[in-house]
């Protein structure tokens, strides 16, 4: 099992946790638009890291973007496999030629 994998499986798995002993299920408790509020916050915080050259910092943010990622799709009941399949059926395509076929 992947990381990513190990980390859906954890967000799934606390769902139904107590909020006051999960920050997972805090979040998944209020809603998709607290999950996807809280992504950006991440998200800015490693744009900020990216724009400083702070590579630590980066690779922390990093990764709490990608939580967060995942506990957004999760709210919005958007199985992670989904975007893993979303990403394979794009891979050996030209990002130029796939945003092409989007627009």
């Amino acid at each position: 099992m992947s990381t990513l994998e190990r980390l859906a499986a954890t967000i799934d798995a606390r769902k139904d946790a107590d909020p006051d002993k999960s920050w997972t299920a805090q979040l998944l408790a209020k809603g998709p638009e607290k999950c996807a509020e809280k992504f950006g916050e991440e998200a800015v915080e490693a744009i900020i890291a990216a724009v400083k050259g702070d590579k630590r910092n980066l690779t922390e943010e990093a990764a709490d973007v990608i939580y967060h990622l995942a506990v957004l799709l999760a709210a919005c009941d958007i199985p992670l496999e989904n975007v893993m399949q979303e990403l394979d059926r794009r891979q050996g395509q030209s990002g130029i030629a796939e945003k092409a076929a989007r627009d």
